[in-house]
C-alpha cells in the first residue's frame, strides 16, 4: 500500500523541526511510489531525488533539481489523465507557482499543496486497483 496521506502542513513544520532531512525523505519516497505507479503504464524512470540533490544539483548549478521537478509533475499529470481522474496538474504548475509564485511567496506553498494532492489521489487509485 502505498502513502496517500502527504500534505503541505506536515510537510513544511517537519521539515523544519529536522532541518530539511523530512522534506528530502518525502521527495526521494514521491520518487520511489511515482516509479511504482507508473512504470508499467509510460515506461519511464524518474531518479531518486537523494541521488539528484547530493550528487547532481551541485554539479549542475542547481539546474537538474528544476528539470527534476519539470519531468515529475508532467508525469504525475499524466497519470492523472491516463486514469481519468478529476484533477489536473502538470509542469506548467511548476513553473508557474513555483517559479513565477517564488515573487510573491506563497507560490511554492501552492506548489506543493498541489502536488502532494496530485500525489494522494494517484496514490489511492493504485492502491484501490491492485
Amino acid at each position: 500500500m502505498l502513502n496517500t496521506n502527504r500534505g503541505l502542513a506536515k510537510y513544511f513544520f517537519l521539515s523544519l523541526i529536522t532541518f530539511g532531512i523530512y522534506g528530502l525523505v518525502v521527495l526521494c519516497n514521491v520518487s520511489i511510489d511515482i516509479n511504482t505507479i507508473a512504470s508499467r503504464r509510460d515506461g519511464k524512470h524518474t531518479m531518486n531525488y537523494l541521488l539528484l540533490y547530493f550528487i547532481f544539483s551541485w554539479l549542475t548549478l542547481g539546474i537538474a533539481p528544476l528539470v527534476w521537478f519539470h519531468r515529475i509533475s508532467n508525469r504525475i499529470g499524466g497519470q492523472l489523465a491516463a486514469r481519468n481522474l478529476p484533477y489536473s496538474f502538470n509542469a506548467s504548475d511548476f513553473w508557474l507557482w513555483y517559479i513565477l509564485g517564488s515573487l510573491i511567496i506563497v507560490g511554492p506553498f501552492i506548489y506543493f499543496y498541489k502536488f502532494f494532492k496530485a500525489m494522494n489521489i494517484i496514490a489511492d487509485d493504485y492502491n484501490k486497483n491492485l
